[in-house]
């Protein structure tokens, strides 16, 4: 199957830009306090490389915190040609590319992150193992996806009551990783789902070492300003995970 561009389809991509987290960024983000977390301590000097890097939020912001250079990867023009109107920062680099074939040169990033990309992609382990050998010894790749019971059942909605209250969230077909075709703004989004242990042993065998897991709920002010975001933690919409290569 080809590499999937949904953003580049012009209905999607203006459901997508009207979404809280595109048009006010990373402040509107619900996972982005726990994304931070995944970070290291210190990103002075350090050259990192986003993978499905989108409008550029995550970019740019890193660059506030001192990173050397950035190298943003994604497929969609759209979004490349938003992220390049939003930067004026000659230390970040927009490439066009499929992340089912980018290969960063052997250790020449010492942070690989991603943000909500990576279930787009068939193939994981394969990504994993390319992200191990872009990475410094002691670098780090950090990412977010769809959780996979949130993946699962393909379905992406609750069962509800006849008052229309949410009753549970349904998980099936757990085990049966693949594509999961949804409607998101448009029909034919093709996300896939796996495993926990999937992703777990992606990391592994590509030589990393897992150093945290996140399963996001709404934090602080942002959640006082959406009360809906309770629900969430009935079944966590989100996975964060980070993972080192050894030094």
């Amino acid at each position: 199957m080809p590499p999937q561009n949904i953003y580049d389809d012009p209905e999607f991509f203006a459901g997508y830009a009207r979404l809280p987290r595109s048009e006010q960024g990373l402040d509107a983000v619900f996972e982005w306090p726990a994304f931070q977390r995944l970070l290291p301590a210190a990103l002075e000097g350090k050259r990192v490389l986003d993978l499905g890097c989108g409008m550029g939020y995550l970019a740019r912001w890193v660059r506030t915190q001192g990173a050397r250079e950035v190298v943003g990867v994604d497929l969609s023009e759209r979004m490349l040609a938003d992220a390049r109107g939003r930067t004026a920062d000659p230390a970040i680099t927009y490439l066009r590319s499929e992340l089912e074939s980018f290969t960063p040169e052997p250790a020449s990033f010492d942070l690989v992150v991603s943000t909500l990309a990576l279930h787009y992609l068939a193939d994981f382990a394969a990504l994993a193992r390319r992200v191990a050998v872009g990475l410094v010894p002691g670098g780090r790749f950090a990412f977010s996806v769809e959780h996979p019971i949130y993946t699962a059942n393909g379905t992406w909605e609750w069962h509800k009551g006849t008052g229309g209250e949410l009753l549970h969230w349904p998980v099936d077909r757990y085990r049966d990783e693949g594509a999961r075709p949804s409607h998101w703004f448009v029909d034919g989004v093709v996300k896939y789902h796996r495993t926990m242990e999937t992703y777990v042993n992606g990391l592994l065998d590509a030589g990393l070492r897992l150093v945290r897991l996140e399963e996001p709920e709404g934090e602080g002010a942002l959640r006082a300003m959406h009360p809906e975001w309770g629900d969430e933690r009935r079944r966590p919409p989100f996975l964060l995970m980070a993972a080192d290569r050894p030094g």
